[in-house]
């Protein structure tokens, strides 16, 4: 009988998602009071209160106390946190976790560069220009590169226009530097760092589908093979 409350739980969450999916509530739109939803669910308060408390988790929902309970921004925070974590749990066991998250990060941008070879809208590919010229000049004053590549990349994407698209990559790059940044001290070459993001424009300006994929594995063939070289951790540390 342990399981019973959790399966109704998860049951009161599930209806809840369902009454925000039948009445096509939008992010920020309010949610029947808590009494309502009472009678709606046919459940105590407590219970409602547990249900919208795990949805909230999840970015479903959001609870503004003294206000009410409005549908929430339904980001991928959530994937991102259980991303990063997994991965540093991982690391921690002596796992090859960080490859394994960035060798996901490769698959997905290598098939979709191949897709917008000679399909990048010219203000794009300028923008993308720009943004390398930006990232030469963070090498050459010898500052961090990880925010104009992270710039790249989403500018690279943005041509689909495909708002998950957009999010799931966003969610990948974040998993990855959070744990690259808390785990590992990663070598770079900021010199290669420019010149594979100049070769992964110039590919896709000429509409070259397999010069595009190259040129993206290349990069992060580059990257993973800086992640390595880095010392494995002991499988009997633990993190301070």
């Amino acid at each position: 009988m342990a399981g019973y409350p959790l399966a109704m739980a998860r049951d009161l969450q599930e209806r809840i998602k369902k009454l925000i999916i039948d009445r096509r509530l939008p992010s920020g739109a309010g949610l029947p009071t808590e009494p309502e939803l009472m009678q709606l669910l046919g459940a105590s308060r407590n219970s409602v209160r547990e249900a919208l408390k795990a949805l909230q988790a999840m970015g479903i929902v959001e609870i503004r106390h003294g206000f009410g309970t409005y549908v929430g921004t339904m980001s991928l925070a959530p994937m991102i946190d259980g991303l990063a974590f997994r991965t540093v749990a991982g690391h921690y066991r002596g796992e090859d976790s960080l490859l394994q998250l960035l060798e996901l990060r490769e698959a997905v941008e290598t098939g979709l560069v191949s897709r917008l070879a000679g399909r990048v809208p010219e203000a794009d590919l300028a923008e993308l220009d720009a943004l390398v010229d930006r990232m030469e000049a963070e090498a050459a004053a010898g500052a961090g590169l990880a925010e104009t590549d992270r710039a790249f990349h989403a500018t690279l994407y943005r041509g689909p226009g495909n708002r998950l698209l957009g999010e799931v990559l966003e969610a990948f790059w974040d998993a990855f530097h959070r744990v690259r940044t808390d785990l590992v001290d990663v070598p770079q070459d900021p010199g290669v760092t420019c010149r594979q993001h100049r070769e992964i424009v110039d590919a896709v300006r000429s509409g070259d589908v397999m010069r595009a994929e190259a040129a993206m594995r290349e990069h992060f063939g580059n990257i993973r093979a800086r992640v390595a070289t880095t010392a494995p951790l002991d499988a009997n540390a633990r993190p301070i």
